[in-house]
C-alpha cells in the first residue's frame, strides 16, 4: 500500500528529497509549491519504501491503510494532485 501525506505536513521538504524515485511533489522552488498547504505522494509511483516517513517530524505520512477513517480523505487528495 503507497504511503499518504496527511496534513500534518509542514512543507520541509525533506521526505521529498529523500524519495529515491521522485514520487512525492511539489519540490522547494516549484511555484506550485506555494499553491498548496502540503506536499503530495503519488500513490501510482510510490513504491512503499518508506523512506519519506522515516525523515518526517511531523508523523505526517502513513501508509493509506493506517489510516484513521478521519484521514482517510487524504489518500484520494494525493491522487487528486498528481491527476492534473
Amino acid at each position: 500500500m503507497p504511503f499518504v501525506v496527511t496534513d500534518k505536513c509542514k512543507k520541509d521538504y525533506r521526505c521529498v528529497d529523500e524519495c529515491p524515485i521522485g514520487a512525492i511533489a511539489p519540490r522547494a522552488g516549484d511555484p506550485a509549491a506555494d499553491a498548496v498547504s502540503q506536499v503530495y505522494i503519488d500513490p501510482e509511483s510510490c513504491i512503499e519504501c518508506g523512506a519519506c516517513a522515516g525523515v518526517c517530524e511531523f508523523d505526517a505520512i502513513k501508509r493509506d491503510e493506517d489510516l484513521a477513517p478521519e484521514e482517510a480523505h487524504f489518500a484520494a487528495a494525493n491522487a487528486e494532485y498528481f491527476q492534473k
